[in-house]
């Protein structure tokens, strides 16, 4: 597998990744097939994942203070359902972690792993993303392990290779089976409960697809479990097989409040790096 040009790739597999997710997070039909259920409908949203996904491609682009990127869209889209620290974060306008060792921290950093050139500056990038909320050591290994299994996702290296440096550096264990978690699975919004489950969705799929029909199979936090393995997915299979500007648009551009259509996220979505360079030397900005 050829390795792509640093920034080129989308965080596409991340954020489709969270709406595929979004309708199972807590609720699934009663006779729910996940070999054969329909990835995006009219239930289908995005959540907070992407939002702090795309806020982090803003932060990194712009070179913003991640901080700042995560307050300016979190509080753009605060029906986005963050969980209530990142709110009381949020509301105090804090610079500073509060601790936490849940699994928003690993959801929103693949645009570090797509975007820099070696994986030292990965690592050091994806710890900076988060201490400014999640500075338990759990929550910045676990945001340090997806940047990385990002990169080198998409710098050719082989599953083999992602799962020996998650389980050497990372000291994460994802040789179980995903036959071994479907009895009991449950939601789980710690990063140590998600993150060995997201890499082993990945590591066993075949596609970004069958990825995010992996995560289906087991009763997880499926919008950020479906974010995470999907943004890996991604990078390592070139791309989701799916239409995904058609899907971008369909999920990101909404109503606002005074019923104009709000392109915010979609824009930074797709926006290349060569575009935003593009519009800062339009406006005469150095």
């Amino acid at each position: 597998m050829d390795a792509k040009e640093p920034g080129v790739c989308g965080v596409y597999g991340a954020i489709l990744g969270d709406i595929a997710g979004s309708r199972f997070e807590f609720t699934r039909p009663e006779k729910f097939d996940w070999r054969r259920e329909e990835l995006f409908n009219g239930m289908s949203k995005y959540t907070d994942d992407t939002v702090l996904t795309i806020a982090t491609k803003y932060a990194v682009l712009t070179g913003v203070p991640y901080f700042r990127a995560y307050q300016r869209f979190g509080r753009r889209y605060m029906q986005a359902g963050y969980g209530p620290m990142f709110k009381n974060w949020l509301h105090a306008h804090s610079e500073k972690g509060y601790n936490s060792y849940g699994n928003g921290s690993a959801m929103r950093v693949s645009y570090i792993g797509l975007y820099f050139d070696t994986l030292e500056d990965v690592e050091r990038e994806a710890r900076q993303s988060s201490v400014c909320t999640h500075d338990h050591y759990e929550g910045i290994r676990a945001a340090i392990a997806t940047a990385a299994a990002v990169f080198m996702a998409r710098t050719g290296a082989s599953k083999a290779e992602i799962a020996y440096y998650m389980r050497r550096r990372y000291k994460y264990t994802v040789a179980r089976p995903l036959f071994l978690y479907r009895p009991f699975g449950r939601f789980d919004v710690t990063a140590m409960g998600t993150m060995p489950l997201a890499i082993r969705c990945f590591l066993e799929s075949e596609d970004w697809e069958s990825c995010i029909r992996n995560v289906y199979s087991v009763r997880c936090d499926t919008d950020t479990v479906g974010c995470i393995a999907g943004g890996i997915a991604d990078a390592f299979y070139g791309g989701t097989g799916q239409d995904e500007d058609a899907l971008l648009r369909r999920y990101l551009i909404r109503p606002n409040r005074v019923g104009a259509f709000d392109t915010y996220l979609y824009d930074w979505a797709v926006k290349t790096p060569e575009e935003y360079r593009r519009e800062k030397e339009e406006k005469g900005e150095t």
